[in-house]
């Protein structure tokens, strides 16, 4: 005999209870509800995303030559490595452009310094551009591996490659993933972990290619973060005779606190979503119009908002190394300008207290800001660094002659 409709439910919900759960979970009712709560999830959350078109990504045009890239070798950049074309067509254009300034520049130096590019392949198939800037009048006596900082590229400290040349250190730059004319969306970093791989296969590369040459790293900024948590691996902390490092993302604090609990889920959701809201509105690198302005009308720097994932990325290698700061134990110089107001002074102060290194030296330079190699008084700053370069080297050379152990600052 058939049951009426109260009767029928109340027997369903007098079953088991896992038989109640699985028919309210199906219910009409049910599903209306879930939809309506997902709704509006997604209405408090993307509500700031939405209206926001997205322009396709079009070459940037070289100021330096308008009719383009005529008599160079088109650059073949693989499928699998960027996702869309644009993309693809994007990196083209930052390699053809970052060649020939190479290409230029080597022709223009007469007979001072030696500028050449070179291709570097990861292991995850992408190919990352390279550069060396090698002295011609006198013999090497060191390398310097130079690692640029966010949005930028290693083209941009040829000046002080050329520096280091005149003083007897051929240095090599890497333009980390995403960035200059390396393969990735620009100023896109899915993982600044495979940036520490990659700065580490590197500076293997530079060793194996000259032996018994000692050698030494610079980084700015997010690239000096790069090096610094390289060289916390034993592998590569040995083989490096020292560090350098300006500005370093040692402490960075979001530009609001909501950010660290929001970052880790839309990197997922968004991560290559230009976060306008992240950025520091109106702060200055340099005190230098003349370097603002050669920054930021440079086709290969990127002058739009972070992407979500890049900057969530930075957060968690900032957090990474507050933690291990005192497992830190290669020579070491930190520079800061007292107003730099991208990293945090007061981080590389911690860094020099904490880190276990037996050599390590701190400069703050007050007043200065961010850039410091593109400051009023960066002659100062790069004469601080090759004094402590020449230091280190010195120190090296001593102790192969005498065989003895001898503090550098005793030399």
């Amino acid at each position: 005999m058939p049951m009426d409709s109260g009767n029928e439910m109340t027997a369903v919900m007098l079953t088991s209870g896992a038989s109640g759960r699985i028919n309210a979970l199906i219910s009409l009712r049910a599903w209306r509800s879930f939809l309506t709560l997902l709704n509006a999830f997604l209405l408090i959350f993307l509500f700031p995303f939405r209206g926001r078109r997205k322009s396709p990504v079009t070459p940037p045009v070289s100021p330096e030559k308008p009719g383009g890239n005529k008599g160079l070798p088109a650059v073949r950049v693989p499928t699998n490595i960027v996702p869309w074309k644009s993309w693809s067509t994007e990196v083209a254009a930052r390699r053809s452009l970052a060649i020939r300034r190479v290409t230029q520049e080597s022709a223009a130096l007469e007979g001072e310094s030696a500028r050449e590019f070179c291709f570097f392949g990861t292991p995850r198939g992408e190919t990352l551009f390279t550069q060396k800037w090698a002295p011609v009048l006198t013999e090497a006596r060191g390398l310097v591996v130079l690692l640029h900082g966010l949005n930028e590229h290693s083209g941009r400290y040829s000046d002080f490659a050329k520096k280091l040349n005149a003083n007897g250190y051929k240095v090599y730059g890497m333009d980390w993933i995403g960035h200059g004319g390396s393969d990735g969306l620009h100023a896109y970093v899915h993982s600044l972990d495979d940036a520490v791989t990659d700065v580490k296969s590197f500076i293997g590369k530079v060793l194996a290619d000259n032996p018994g040459l000692p050698l030494f790293c610079f980084g700015h900024s997010t690239g000096a973060a790069i090096l610094l948590k390289a060289v916390l691996d034993p592998k590569i902390g040995s083989r490096v005779d020292g560090v350098v490092v300006t500005s370093p993302a040692v402490g960075v604090q979001p530009s609001h606190p909501i950010l660290r609990v929001v970052a880790p889920i839309f990197s997922v959701l968004l991560p290559t979503y230009q976060f306008g809201a992240a950025n520091k509105q109106g702060t200055v690198v340099s005190r230098d119009p003349a370097a603002l302005l050669a920054k930021y009308s440079d086709p290969l720097v990127y002058t739009g908002s972070i992407r979500v994932r890049t900057g969530y990325e930075i957060l968690r290698i900032s957090a990474y190394l507050q933690q291990n700061l005192e497992k830190l134990t290669v020579p070491f110089l930190v520079l800061h300008g007292s107003a730099d107001a991208i990293t945090d002074p007061v981080a590389s102060q911690r860094l020099y207290k904490e880190a276990s290194s037996a050599d390590k030296s701190i400069k703050l330079f007050p007043g200065l800001l961010h850039d410091l190699l593109f400051e009023p008084e960066r002659e100062e700053i790069m004469l601080a660094i090759i004094e402590w370069l020449n230091k280190r080297v010195q120190y090296l050379r001593h102790c192969i002659i005498s065989s003895k152990v001898v503090s550098p600052k005793t030399i």
